[in-house]
């Protein structure tokens, strides 16, 4: 009798408690087995390049790289993988720009308890899957997607590039940190800066802040949290 090949899944989230329980929960099916983990979305990149998991089980506000961000590089190296989302936003913006960056599903984390193995499965065969609340938010958004489409350009004119830069400025990286973050020159990094800075019309470092909080890059505790994480 053969073997049925379990589903492999990266687990992306910057709380240890969150992923200890996920893993614990996936493990004790017969036919989910976790392959990594990644507290934050760069690992989560390196990591599903490495590990090439069926499915990554992705939060969406984490440091030094958020998870809109991170789905937009793991699918650009690895297309194949199918990108999962678990997080607590669940405001239309969110959603619909992890959509456009191709994730396969959208959970909501407060309801997600009966339905994340379904899922993983669905997923998995090639399926979307969402949240009832995130479903129900779909279906108006169809019928606005010509209007909010246009409005999220304007929201969001940065790069990919330019959104990192912007993340890690938040995050109180300074710029020589920023550079080897990103492995580019403090020149190319206060270049972006300038083009962040010129792009949204706010040209101080506190105004970038309030920003990438209101955007969902970075959550308000994030810069301590990044600080400890980059403690020993």
């Amino acid at each position: 009798m053969i073997a049925m090949k379990r589903i492999s899944v990266l687990l992306a989230d910057d709380h240890t408690v969150v992923r200890q329980g996920l893993r614990a929960l996936l493990e004790a099916e017969g036919d989910i087995r976790v392959v990594a983990e990644a507290a934050n979305g760069r690992q989560a990149v390196s990591l599903t390049k490495k590990a090439l998991p069926d499915v990554v089980l992705m939060d969406l506000a984490m440091p030094v790289l958020n998870g809109l961000e991170a789905t937009r590089q793991i699918l650009k190296n690895v297309p194949s993988v199918k990108v999962l989302v678990l997080t607590s936003y669940e405001d239309d913006d969110y959603v619909q720009q992890m959509l456009q960056a191709g994730v396969a599903g959208y959970l909501i984390k407060q309801t997600a308890a009966d339905d994340l193995l379904e899922a993983i499965r669905e997923v998995h065969q090639g399926h979307a899957f969402y949240s009832p609340t995130v479903a129900r938010r779909l279906h108006v958004l169809r019928h606005e997607n010509a209007d909010r489409n246009s409005r999220l350009r304007r929201v969001n004119p940065l790069t990919p590039r330019e959104a990192e830069v912007l993340q890690l400025i938040a995050e109180g990286f300074p710029n020589k940190q920023i550079a080897v973050e990103l492995n580019i020159s403090i020149k190319t990094v206060e270049k972006h800066r300038q083009q962040v800075m010129n792009k949204l019309n706010i040209h101080d470092t506190a105004g970038l802040t309030r920003y990438s909080i209101s955007k969902g890059l970075v959550e308000r505790q994030v810069p301590a949290l990044a600080s400890s994480d980059r403690a020993p």
